[in-house]
């Protein structure tokens, strides 16, 4: 095959590299056996870590998903590489020239290769323009914002001249064609021919976990620009929006170390979190911060007890800012972390905050971070006076409705009673207020569908088929099979419990609440159909294959082991998160708040005496 990598320097390449450098990049590893890490998997969701590496052996491999291989399969599947790409690209981090058979210069290295090399030479072009006369108004902008030269050199930042295609002539004359500049999003074509992308504005280089140039972020500097405010790289086959996380590159090392994130609005905040000291901060890219920038954020936030990750979100205080904050809330179950929101004195997002107060400003703003749910919380308050009775029934009824979405049973009841005291209501109110919009909210997801509206129903779009893959989920079902065909072996009260926990699985958390409104008819001939008639029914095909799979176990007292130790099973994991989220809770409170922390360690020592009893059995 003409210019195919020699074997011999592919060996080469593997054995100068350290897959737990490789991997660390991606995922925050720990110690766990002789010569073992280990991590969440950045193949699938999980919340225990599973995910294991042998660097002397130059192995990684998932109990989880089963995924595994050497670091060239890894930087692939993270990727999207093509084998001779993963190794090029690790053997330029080590420094190593490759040599081809047959004499060859090189491999076409792939148009994902190709567009990378376009961006690496782009970027350097727009920082030699930021010096030029042209660039003054560039300058003076960065001025404006308290950046000197070297924070731009920091950050890449760069200039677009504003001629007609001055950058796209430089590539064409490095040898691009039009159509890898094209396809790289560096140029567009019109009925005048090939044109630069970006003209007249100030450059930010947009780099993956990886230091790779993926794209560019360039804001509008001139009157006569018609363009928007800002204007990023379209889709390529590099730089996909919705995963994008301008400053990853030079915070990931220090988010996996000291397990915080904050996220930011733009790359001027960006930027003035770093200088300040904030090194962990990050920002998306002109869309809504979302499920992939969460996917990617996982991997380096590790699962601890004792010192529980962050997760700190910045948002303007004008309308957009705060539907944002709420996008977030909505999210915070999503992250292996806490979640805040840290707001400016005058609503100053960190950028402007760094120019007018300077950094310690920046960094007081972040310390005086607020529990996100706390932050949704009040949101809903502000809106009522609580100096009228009806006002403070009407914050509580409000309220009450975003503390019924914490999925969380004990950080729930928490804020239960934080609410009664900030609304100054009896706390069997607010209770029974909050246990109605938790009913609302159940109704409203387990309606049934109209017979026209079942045929029409589309089941993945409404429930995501379980990840049987992950361990945790794979429990869910295995429990959920136990309740469904052995009723009669589980005590009522103890299934009750059993299925008002958390289920991370959308399928079975929905055929819980099912089961939850049918436990009066557990011990009846009728316990399927009654299940049935209280789930969507796009889910019975689901509720049927729980009902028939074969439990695996013989006779009737081989089948009594299985249901024991399966609910034993549950009730551990159970605890377990209910401790997890008392933890969390009581390191959120205040130190002076004496009575609140010794009513939240009594709750601790009770779960946990039932759990290790449990567990002792």
């Amino acid at each position: 095959m003409a210019g195919k990598i020699s074997p011999r320097d592919i060996e080469e390449v593997k054995a100068r590299v350290n897959i737990a450098d490789v991997v660390g990049a991606y995922v925050a590893l720990k110690p766990a056996s002789a010569g073992s890490l280990k991590g969440l998997c950045p193949f699938h969701q999980e919340k225990s870590p599973s995910f294991n590496v042998r660097p002397l052996q130059g192995f990684y491999h998932c109990f989880g998903c089963g995924a595994g291989g050497d670091v060239y399969k890894f930087l692939q599947e993270m990727e999207s590489l093509s084998f001779y790409e993963a190794v090029e690209n690790l053997a330029g981090k080590v420094g190593f020239t490759l040599t081809y058979e047959a004499g060859a210069k090189g491999p076409d290295q792939g148009q994902k290769a190709r567009i990378f090399e376009a961006n690496q030479l782009a970027a350097k072009y727009f920082q030699d323009q930021l010096m030029t006369d042209a660039a003054i108004p560039g300058r003076d902008f960065l001025k404006s914002r308290g950046f000197d030269k070297p924070a731009a050199e920091l950050f890449g930042v760069g200039f677009a001249p504003k001629g007609w295609n001055n950058l796209t002539d430089h590539l064409k004359a490095a040898g691009f064609t039009e159509e890898e500049l094209i396809t790289a999003s560096l140029s567009s074509k019109g009925e005048r021919g090939l044109y630069d992308k970006f003209r007249g504005r100030l450059i930010w280089p947009i780099r993956d976990t990886s230091n790779q140039v993926i794209g560019f972020g360039a804001r509008k500097l001139f009157d006569d620009d018609q363009g928007p405010k800002y204007l990023n790289t379209s889709e390529t086959p590099v730089y996909h929006k919705s995963a994008v996380l301008y400053g990853i590159d030079l915070a990931k090392k220090d988010i996996s170390k000291s397990q915080k994130v904050v996220v930011v609005e733009g790359y001027t905040d960006v930027m003035a979190c770093h200088l300040a000291g904030i090194t962990t901060a990050v920002a998306t890219c002109g869309t809504a911060f979302g499920d992939e920038h969460i996917r990617i954020l996982n991997r380096m936030l590790a699962a601890n007890v004792d010192t529980p990750a962050e997760v700190i979100f910045t948002f303007d205080p004008d309308e957009a800012g705060q539907k944002a904050a709420m996008r977030a809330f909505a999210d915070a179950d999503k992250f292996h972390a806490n979640s805040f929101i840290a707001v400016g004195p005058d609503g100053l997002d960190p950028s402007d905050l760094r120019v007018q107060k300077g950094d310690e400003a920046v960094v007081l703003m972040i310390e005086n971070k607020k529990p996100i749910y706390e932050f949704a919380i009040r949101q809903k308050m502000k809106n009522f006076n609580l100096e009228s009775v009806e006002g403070r029934v009407g914050a509580a009824r409000a309220s009450a409705a975003v503390i019924a979405t914490i999925r969380d049973s004990a950080l729930r009841s928490v804020y239960v009673r934080e609410l009664a005291n900030w609304v100054n209501l009896d706390l069997s109110e607010v209770t029974a207020l909050v246990d109605r919009a938790i009913k609302e909210k159940v109704v409203q997801a387990v309606a049934p569908l109209r017979q026209d509206q079942v045929q029409e129903a589309n089941v993945e779009a409404s429930f995501q088929a379980p990840d049987l893959k992950d361990p945790v989920v794979r429990f869910e079902r295995q429990l959920l099979e136990v309740l469904i065909q052995q009723p009669s072996k589980v005590d009522k009260d103890a299934m009750a419990e059993l299925v008002s926990g958390d289920f991370i699985a959308g399928v079975h958390a929905a055929i819980a609440t099912g089961l939850i409104k049918s436990l009066e008819f557990k011990d009846s001939p009728n316990w399927l159909a009654t299940i049935a008639e209280n789930v969507d029914p796009a889910l019975h095909g689901n509720l049927r294959s729980l009902a028939a799979t074969e439990l695996p176990a013989g006779n009737d007292e081989e089948i009594a082991r299985y249901v024991s130790g399966v609910v034993n099973s549950g009730f551990i994991n159970l605890l377990t998160r209910q401790k997890l989220s008392l933890q969390a809770v009581l390191r959120q409170l205040d130190p002076t708040a004496t009575d609140k922390i010794a009513e939240v360690q009594k709750e601790l020592m009770s779960i946990e005496q039932r759990r290790r009893s449990l567990q002792g059995g």
